[in-house]
Protein backbone atom coordinates (compact mmCIF):
# COMPACT_ATOMS: atom_id res chain seq x y z
CA UNK A 1 0.00 0.00 0.00
CA UNK A 2 1.17 3.52 -0.80
CA UNK A 3 -0.32 6.97 -0.38
CA UNK A 4 1.40 8.02 -3.63
CA UNK A 5 -0.85 8.18 -6.67
CA UNK A 6 0.06 5.95 -9.63
CA UNK A 7 2.30 7.71 -12.14
CA UNK A 8 1.24 5.79 -15.25
CA UNK A 9 -1.48 3.56 -16.69
CA UNK A 10 0.82 0.59 -16.13
CA UNK A 11 1.07 1.56 -12.46
CA UNK A 12 -2.74 1.58 -12.22
CA UNK A 13 -2.94 -1.85 -13.84
CA UNK A 14 -0.33 -3.14 -11.42
CA UNK A 15 -2.16 -1.61 -8.45
CA UNK A 16 -5.46 -3.22 -9.48
CA UNK A 17 -3.76 -6.55 -10.11
CA UNK A 18 -2.14 -6.45 -6.65
CA UNK A 19 -5.66 -6.18 -5.23
CA UNK A 20 -6.86 -9.11 -7.37
CA UNK A 21 -9.00 -6.79 -9.48
CA UNK A 22 -8.85 -7.79 -13.14
CA UNK A 23 -9.39 -4.71 -15.31
CA UNK A 24 -9.08 -4.05 -19.01
CA UNK A 25 -6.76 -1.35 -20.34
CA UNK A 26 -9.54 1.17 -20.96
CA UNK A 27 -10.67 1.10 -17.31
CA UNK A 28 -7.08 1.47 -16.09
CA UNK A 29 -6.63 4.43 -18.46
CA UNK A 30 -9.73 6.34 -17.32
CA UNK A 31 -8.90 5.62 -13.68
CA UNK A 32 -5.37 6.97 -14.17
CA UNK A 33 -6.76 10.13 -15.80
CA UNK A 34 -9.27 10.61 -12.99
CA UNK A 35 -6.51 10.41 -10.37
CA UNK A 36 -4.11 12.58 -12.38
CA UNK A 37 -6.66 15.29 -13.19
CA UNK A 38 -8.42 15.25 -9.82
CA UNK A 39 -11.77 14.66 -11.49
CA UNK A 40 -14.60 12.44 -10.17
CA UNK A 41 -14.99 9.14 -12.02
CA UNK A 42 -18.52 8.18 -13.01
CA UNK A 43 -18.85 4.42 -13.45
CA UNK A 44 -21.99 3.09 -15.09
CA UNK A 45 -22.97 -0.50 -15.77
CA UNK A 46 -25.18 -3.38 -14.73
CA UNK A 47 -25.32 -4.39 -11.07
CA UNK A 48 -22.62 -6.83 -10.01
CA UNK A 49 -19.94 -5.97 -12.58
CA UNK A 50 -17.43 -4.58 -10.05
CA UNK A 51 -18.04 -0.82 -9.98
CA UNK A 52 -18.17 -0.46 -6.20
CA UNK A 53 -15.13 -2.68 -5.78
CA UNK A 54 -12.95 -0.13 -7.61
CA UNK A 55 -13.43 2.43 -4.83
CA UNK A 56 -12.61 -0.20 -2.20
CA UNK A 57 -9.44 -1.17 -4.08
CA UNK A 58 -8.33 2.47 -4.34
CA UNK A 59 -8.84 3.09 -0.63
CA UNK A 60 -6.94 -0.06 0.27
CA UNK A 61 -4.08 0.32 -2.18
CA UNK A 62 -3.59 4.06 -1.61
CA UNK A 63 -3.98 3.65 2.17
CA UNK A 64 -6.79 6.19 2.41
CA UNK A 65 -10.05 6.11 4.34
CA UNK A 66 -13.10 5.02 2.36
CA UNK A 67 -16.22 7.11 2.91
CA UNK A 68 -19.30 5.55 1.35
CA UNK A 69 -22.60 7.25 0.66
CA UNK A 70 -25.15 4.57 -0.23
CA UNK A 71 -27.86 6.29 -2.24
CA UNK A 72 -31.57 5.58 -2.05
CA UNK A 73 -34.85 7.19 -3.00
CA UNK A 74 -35.58 10.15 -0.74
CA UNK A 75 -31.93 10.74 0.27
CA UNK A 76 -31.59 14.34 1.41
CA UNK A 77 -29.05 16.80 2.76
CA UNK A 78 -29.60 15.82 6.41
CA UNK A 79 -28.70 12.20 5.66
CA UNK A 80 -25.94 12.83 3.13
CA UNK A 81 -24.22 16.06 4.19
CA UNK A 82 -25.02 17.30 7.71
CA UNK A 83 -27.72 17.99 10.25
CA UNK A 84 -27.89 19.72 13.59
CA UNK A 85 -28.14 17.70 16.78
CA UNK A 86 -31.51 19.11 17.77
CA UNK A 87 -31.78 17.06 20.97
CA UNK A 88 -28.47 18.42 22.31
CA UNK A 89 -29.41 21.93 21.20
CA UNK A 90 -32.68 21.76 23.13
CA UNK A 91 -30.86 20.53 26.25
CA UNK A 92 -28.38 23.41 25.95
CA UNK A 93 -31.24 25.91 25.65
CA UNK A 94 -33.06 24.48 28.67
CA UNK A 95 -29.90 24.54 30.78
CA UNK A 96 -29.22 28.15 29.79
CA UNK A 97 -32.78 29.14 30.66
CA UNK A 98 -32.64 27.35 33.99
CA UNK A 99 -29.43 29.14 34.96
CA UNK A 100 -30.99 32.55 34.15
CA UNK A 101 -27.75 33.48 32.43
CA UNK A 102 -28.95 33.08 28.87
CA UNK A 103 -27.90 35.77 26.43
CA UNK A 104 -29.90 35.32 23.26
CA UNK A 105 -27.13 36.22 20.80
CA UNK A 106 -24.50 34.18 22.62
CA UNK A 107 -26.87 31.22 22.91
CA UNK A 108 -27.62 31.23 19.18
CA UNK A 109 -23.92 31.33 18.39
CA UNK A 110 -23.26 28.51 20.85
CA UNK A 111 -25.96 26.09 19.72
CA UNK A 112 -25.02 26.55 16.07
CA UNK A 113 -21.35 25.82 16.66
CA UNK A 114 -19.51 22.83 15.26
CA UNK A 115 -19.89 20.73 18.41
CA UNK A 116 -23.63 20.44 17.69
CA UNK A 117 -23.06 19.54 14.04
CA UNK A 118 -23.60 15.93 12.94
CA UNK A 119 -21.38 15.30 9.94
CA UNK A 120 -22.59 12.94 7.26
CA UNK A 121 -20.49 11.27 4.50
CA UNK A 122 -20.25 14.18 2.06
CA UNK A 123 -19.12 16.64 4.71
CA UNK A 124 -16.68 14.12 6.19
CA UNK A 125 -15.20 13.60 2.72
CA UNK A 126 -14.09 17.23 2.61
CA UNK A 127 -11.87 16.75 5.65
CA UNK A 128 -8.48 15.12 5.25
CA UNK A 129 -7.44 12.54 7.84
CA UNK A 130 -3.77 12.58 8.70
CA UNK A 131 -3.03 14.62 5.60
CA UNK A 132 -4.68 12.03 3.33
CA UNK A 133 -7.82 12.95 1.42
CA UNK A 134 -10.32 10.08 1.51
CA UNK A 135 -11.86 8.04 -1.27
CA UNK A 136 -15.50 9.10 -1.52
CA UNK A 137 -17.82 6.47 -2.96
CA UNK A 138 -21.24 7.77 -4.02
CA UNK A 139 -22.86 4.43 -4.70
CA UNK A 140 -25.89 3.88 -6.96
CA UNK A 141 -26.60 7.57 -7.61
CA UNK A 142 -29.42 6.59 -9.97
CA UNK A 143 -31.51 5.57 -6.93
CA UNK A 144 -31.73 9.17 -5.68
CA UNK A 145 -34.08 11.94 -6.79
CA UNK A 146 -33.05 14.70 -9.21
CA UNK A 147 -33.06 17.46 -6.52
CA UNK A 148 -30.34 15.65 -4.57
CA UNK A 149 -28.41 15.08 -7.78
CA UNK A 150 -28.55 18.84 -8.38
CA UNK A 151 -27.24 19.48 -4.85
CA UNK A 152 -24.12 17.45 -5.65
CA UNK A 153 -23.10 19.98 -8.30
CA UNK A 154 -21.62 22.41 -5.76
CA UNK A 155 -19.63 19.64 -4.12
CA UNK A 156 -18.34 18.17 -7.38
CA UNK A 157 -17.57 21.61 -8.86
CA UNK A 158 -15.71 23.22 -5.98
CA UNK A 159 -15.51 20.47 -3.36
CA UNK A 160 -17.20 22.66 -0.81
CA UNK A 161 -20.40 22.68 1.24
CA UNK A 162 -22.24 25.77 2.42
CA UNK A 163 -23.72 25.59 5.92
CA UNK A 164 -25.80 28.75 6.45
CA UNK A 165 -25.08 28.97 10.18
CA UNK A 166 -21.33 28.31 9.89
CA UNK A 167 -20.29 29.36 6.40
CA UNK A 168 -18.53 27.44 3.66
CA UNK A 169 -16.51 24.30 4.32
CA UNK A 170 -13.96 23.68 1.58
CA UNK A 171 -11.71 20.68 1.12
CA UNK A 172 -8.02 21.34 1.79
CA UNK A 173 -7.22 18.41 -0.49
CA UNK A 174 -9.54 17.12 -3.21
CA UNK A 175 -10.97 13.71 -2.31
CA UNK A 176 -10.88 10.87 -4.81
CA UNK A 177 -14.49 10.55 -5.94
CA UNK A 178 -16.04 7.43 -7.46
CA UNK A 179 -19.72 7.63 -8.48
CA UNK A 180 -21.58 4.52 -9.58
CA UNK A 181 -24.88 4.03 -11.36
CA UNK A 182 -26.80 0.92 -12.42
CA UNK A 183 -28.59 3.07 -15.00
CA UNK A 184 -32.09 2.57 -13.66
CA UNK A 185 -32.53 6.17 -14.77
CA UNK A 186 -30.41 8.67 -16.67
CA UNK A 187 -28.17 10.99 -14.69
CA UNK A 188 -28.35 14.66 -15.67
CA UNK A 189 -25.74 15.98 -18.12
CA UNK A 190 -24.71 18.79 -15.75
CA UNK A 191 -23.39 16.27 -13.24
CA UNK A 192 -21.81 14.01 -15.85
CA UNK A 193 -19.87 16.97 -17.28
CA UNK A 194 -18.04 17.29 -13.99
CA UNK A 195 -16.84 13.69 -14.19
CA UNK A 196 -14.83 11.37 -16.35
CA UNK A 197 -16.99 8.49 -17.58
CA UNK A 198 -16.57 4.77 -18.07
CA UNK A 199 -19.03 2.00 -18.85
CA UNK A 200 -18.13 -1.13 -16.86
CA UNK A 201 -19.30 -4.06 -18.96
CA UNK A 202 -19.60 -7.77 -18.27
CA UNK A 203 -16.20 -9.44 -18.69
CA UNK A 204 -15.42 -11.68 -21.63
CA UNK A 205 -14.85 -15.38 -20.97
CA UNK A 206 -11.06 -15.16 -20.55
CA UNK A 207 -11.25 -12.28 -18.10
CA UNK A 208 -14.04 -13.94 -16.12
CA UNK A 209 -11.99 -17.14 -15.80
CA UNK A 210 -9.06 -15.06 -14.54
CA UNK A 211 -11.31 -13.34 -11.98
CA UNK A 212 -12.64 -16.67 -10.70
CA UNK A 213 -9.12 -18.11 -10.47
CA UNK A 214 -8.05 -15.15 -8.31
CA UNK A 215 -11.14 -14.91 -6.12
CA UNK A 216 -11.99 -18.62 -5.73
CA UNK A 217 -8.61 -20.33 -6.04
CA UNK A 218 -9.92 -23.66 -4.75
CA UNK A 219 -12.36 -24.15 -7.64
CA UNK A 220 -11.76 -27.06 -10.01
CA UNK A 221 -10.38 -25.90 -13.38
CA UNK A 222 -12.96 -27.77 -15.47
CA UNK A 223 -15.77 -26.57 -13.21
CA UNK A 224 -14.61 -22.95 -13.59
CA UNK A 225 -14.53 -23.32 -17.37
CA UNK A 226 -18.06 -24.77 -17.36
CA UNK A 227 -19.34 -22.04 -15.05
CA UNK A 228 -17.94 -19.26 -17.21
CA UNK A 229 -19.28 -20.81 -20.41
CA UNK A 230 -22.73 -21.31 -18.83
CA UNK A 231 -22.91 -17.74 -17.54
CA UNK A 232 -21.66 -16.31 -20.82
CA UNK A 233 -24.47 -18.24 -22.55
CA UNK A 234 -27.06 -16.84 -20.12
CA UNK A 235 -25.91 -13.28 -20.81
CA UNK A 236 -26.81 -13.75 -24.45
CA UNK A 237 -30.42 -14.54 -23.54
CA UNK A 238 -32.53 -11.39 -24.17
CA UNK A 239 -35.48 -12.85 -22.27
CA UNK A 240 -33.84 -12.99 -18.85
CA UNK A 241 -35.00 -10.26 -16.49
CA UNK A 242 -31.64 -9.93 -14.70
CA UNK A 243 -28.42 -11.20 -16.18
CA UNK A 244 -25.87 -12.62 -13.72
CA UNK A 245 -22.92 -10.36 -12.95
CA UNK A 246 -19.42 -11.11 -11.74
CA UNK A 247 -20.67 -11.15 -8.15
CA UNK A 248 -23.08 -13.96 -9.01
CA UNK A 249 -20.35 -15.83 -10.90
CA UNK A 250 -18.16 -15.80 -7.81
CA UNK A 251 -21.03 -16.73 -5.49
CA UNK A 252 -22.00 -19.69 -7.70
CA UNK A 253 -18.41 -20.88 -8.00
CA UNK A 254 -17.94 -20.66 -4.22
CA UNK A 255 -21.23 -22.47 -3.57
CA UNK A 256 -20.42 -25.32 -5.97
CA UNK A 257 -16.94 -25.61 -4.49
CA UNK A 258 -18.44 -25.87 -0.99
CA UNK A 259 -20.62 -28.71 -2.32
CA UNK A 260 -17.50 -30.45 -3.67
CA UNK A 261 -18.85 -30.26 -7.22
CA UNK A 262 -16.16 -30.87 -9.83
CA UNK A 263 -18.35 -30.81 -12.94
CA UNK A 264 -21.67 -29.23 -13.87
CA UNK A 265 -24.63 -31.40 -14.75
CA UNK A 266 -28.35 -30.56 -15.16
CA UNK A 267 -29.26 -31.72 -11.62
CA UNK A 268 -26.57 -29.60 -9.97
CA UNK A 269 -27.59 -26.59 -12.03
CA UNK A 270 -31.27 -27.01 -11.16
CA UNK A 271 -30.50 -27.33 -7.45
CA UNK A 272 -28.26 -24.24 -7.25
CA UNK A 273 -29.74 -21.76 -9.74
CA UNK A 274 -30.99 -19.65 -6.84
CA UNK A 275 -27.39 -18.66 -6.17
CA UNK A 276 -26.92 -17.46 -9.74
CA UNK A 277 -30.33 -16.03 -10.71
CA UNK A 278 -32.39 -13.81 -8.43
CA UNK A 279 -35.82 -13.86 -10.09
CA UNK A 280 -38.18 -16.82 -10.07
CA UNK A 281 -39.25 -16.27 -13.68
CA UNK A 282 -35.60 -16.50 -14.77
CA UNK A 283 -35.04 -19.64 -12.71
CA UNK A 284 -38.17 -21.29 -14.11
CA UNK A 285 -37.08 -20.46 -17.65
CA UNK A 286 -33.58 -21.94 -17.29
CA UNK A 287 -34.33 -24.97 -15.09
CA UNK A 288 -34.84 -28.31 -16.73
CA UNK A 289 -34.45 -28.79 -20.46
CA UNK A 290 -32.85 -25.42 -21.22
CA UNK A 291 -30.15 -25.89 -18.57
CA UNK A 292 -29.50 -29.41 -19.86
CA UNK A 293 -29.22 -28.19 -23.43
CA UNK A 294 -26.78 -25.42 -22.51
CA UNK A 295 -24.49 -27.63 -20.42
CA UNK A 296 -24.51 -30.45 -23.01
CA UNK A 297 -23.41 -28.00 -25.68
CA UNK A 298 -20.73 -26.58 -23.38
CA UNK A 299 -19.35 -30.05 -22.57
CA UNK A 300 -19.17 -30.92 -26.27
CA UNK A 301 -17.18 -27.72 -26.95
CA UNK A 302 -14.83 -28.33 -24.00
CA UNK A 303 -14.22 -31.96 -24.90
CA UNK A 304 -13.79 -31.36 -28.62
Amino acid sequence: MSNTLPQSIDDVESMLRDANYVADRSLATILFLSLKMGRPLFLEGEAGVGKTEIAKVLADQLDRPLIRLQCYEGLDVSSAVYEWNYARQMIEIRLAEASNEANKDDLVTEIFSEKFLIKRPLLNALESSGGKAPVLLIDELDRTDEPFEAYLLEILSDFQVTIPELGTVKADETPIVIITSNRTREIHDALKRRCLYHWVDYPNADREKEIIALKVPGADARLSEQIVAFIQALRKDPNLFKLPGIAESLDWTSALTELNVISLDPDVINDTLGVLLKYQDDITKIQGSEAAEIINQINQEIDS
